[in-house]
């Protein structure tokens, strides 16, 4: 790859999405948030309406959406805050929202995802946090591509995790049809693929105006983890720990400050295929810290091979 100047802000691990978009004015600009209806998409979707962006949240539960619209409806001067269902696992959820929508789109957070749930599959045979996590999201952007290229200097916010860190991409079996199902392999390939998918999709648009980039947003408790025992979190929390004895729970508000950094920051412009924690680029991953990334999710050729599986995977 070529050497690149990492981004870096005076933004912290515990600094918030409020905090973040302090200054900026997205009057104008029309965003939708993917799980925009808890944890850190609702915050991700709060802030940017705060600051007058135009917000739909794309969510299963249209019921809960209307009700997160209002609040931030409520507590703040914009009532640009709209909702539109999809369910990200059903190929055809996420093509009636394309359908629907109408005019350019300035943002795309693909915030949505299940996390380490027991095997299950969808109706194509695919593995669930995979088709979930990677391949609606996949969907959704290249079927929002013309609304993205519209806007001039979209931005697509893709959120991994750590968990990367865990694995890369198996491409000779992605959804476990060989290997024994393992739920915390499944969830580690499909945050690896949204940092893949962060790679390509800038090499294959920023000649549209089009950027994207990923993050980890840190350690969170939301209703992503409702499949997680206090036990699985207890053994995450220590291998996550660094070697300093360092570990934080973020608030929801401090997990969406590094989403909202990379949909808003006049620093990010035209930048793309990048991976942030903490509201900064990240460094190369060192081995017992669960910080970094790993070499194998910025890889152009395994981006590459991605997007072509994914492609075909959606047309099969």
């Amino acid at each position: 790859m070529t050497e690149t100047t990492p981004i870096t802000t005076p933004f912290k691990w515990e600094t918030t999405a409020a905090e973040v978009v302090g200054g900026i004015d997205l009057g104008g600009s029309r965003v939708i948030v993917t799980g925009g209806a808890s944890g850190i998409g609702l915050e991700t979707a709060r802030a940017l309406a705060t600051v007058g962006a135009e917000v739909t949240l794309a969510v299963r539960d249209a019921d809960a959406g209307q009700r997160v619209a209002a609040a931030i409806v409520a507590s703040s001067p914009n009532t640009h805050v709209f909702v539109a269902p999809v369910d990200l696992a059903n190929p055809a959820s996420v093509a009636s929202l394309v359908a629907a929508w109408d005019g350019p789109l300035d943002v795309l957070v693909n915030n949505a995802g299940v996390m380490a749930c027991p095997q299950t599959r969808t109706p194509q045979g695919w593995e669930l946090q995979f088709s979930t996590n990677h391949l609606g999201h996949f969907a959704l952007a290249t079927g929002l591509h013309r609304a993205l290229a519209a806007a001039g200097g979209a931005r697509i916010v893709s959120v991994s995790s750590r968990a990367h860190l865990r694995s890369p991409v198996i491409f000779d079996d992605i959804h476990f049809l060989q290997r024994a199902y393992e739920p915390w392999d499944a969830y580690a390939q499909s945050k690896t693929a949204n940092v893949l998918f962060a790679v390509e999709a800038t090499r294959r648009w920023a000649n549209d105006g089009i950027t994207a980039n990923a993050l980890q947003p840190g350690t969170v408790r939301s209703n992503l983890q409702r499949y997680i025992t206090d036990e699985d979190l207890e053994r995450t929390r220590t291998h996550i720990e660094d070697d300093s004895g360092s570990f934080h729970w973020k608030t929801p508000e401090q997990g969406a400050a590094t989403s909202v950094l990379l949909a808003t920051s006049p620093l990010l412009e035209g930048i793309g295929g990048r991976y942030f924690e903490d509201c900064n680029e990240a460094g190369p991953s060192q081995p017992g810290t669960g910080r970094g990334v790993a070499p194998y999710a910025l890889d152009p050729d395994a981006a590459e091979r991605l997007w072509e599986i994914s492609l075909q995977t959606l047309a099969s």
